[in-house]
C-alpha cells in the first residue's frame, strides 16, 4: 500500500508561483512512475506532468516552460514548481504513483486569480 499526500496548494495572483509537494508513505520499493494530474468541475482529470525513477519527464503542452516536475527519492517526495501561473491553471491537483497498482492523493486546490 502506498499513501500519497499533497501539500502546497493555495490562492495566488496570475503571474505568481506555487510549489506543490507529494509525499508517499507506506511499504514499497522504487516507484517507477509518478505524476501530477489536475481536474476542474465537469472536466476529465488531465495529466500535467510525469517523472520516472530515471528522471525522464513529460509535460502537457499547456504547462511546458512554466512548470517543472522533480522528485527526491530519499524523501519519497515529488514536487511541482509552477511559475507564471494563469487563471486557467485553477484546478484541484492530484499526485499519482504507479507501484503495482494506481495510487492517488486526495488533491490540493490551486486557485489563480486574474
Amino acid at each position: 500500500q502506498v499513501r500519497m499526500v499533497e501539500s502546497g496548494g493555495g490562492l495566488v495572483q496570475a503571474g505568481g508561483s506555487l510549489r506543490l509537494a507529494c509525499t508517499a508513505s507506506g511499504s514499497f520499493g522504487i516507484i517507477n512512475f509518478m505524476a501530477w494530474y489536475r481536474q476542474t468541475p465537469g472536466k476529465q482529470r488531465e495529466l500535467v506532468a510525469s517523472i520516472t525513477s530515471g528522471g525522464n519527464t513529460n509535460y502537457a503542452d499547456s504547462v511546458k516552460g512554466r512548470f517543472t516536475i522533480s522528485r527526491d527519492s530519499t524523501k519519497n517526495t515529488m514536487y511541482l514548481q509552477m511559475n507564471t501561473l494563469k487563471p486557467e491553471d485553477t484546478a484541484v491537483y492530484y499526485c499519482y504513483a504507479d507501484y503495482r497498482g494506481a495510487y492517488w492523493g486526495r488533491g490540493t486546490q490551486v486557485t489563480v486569480s486574474s
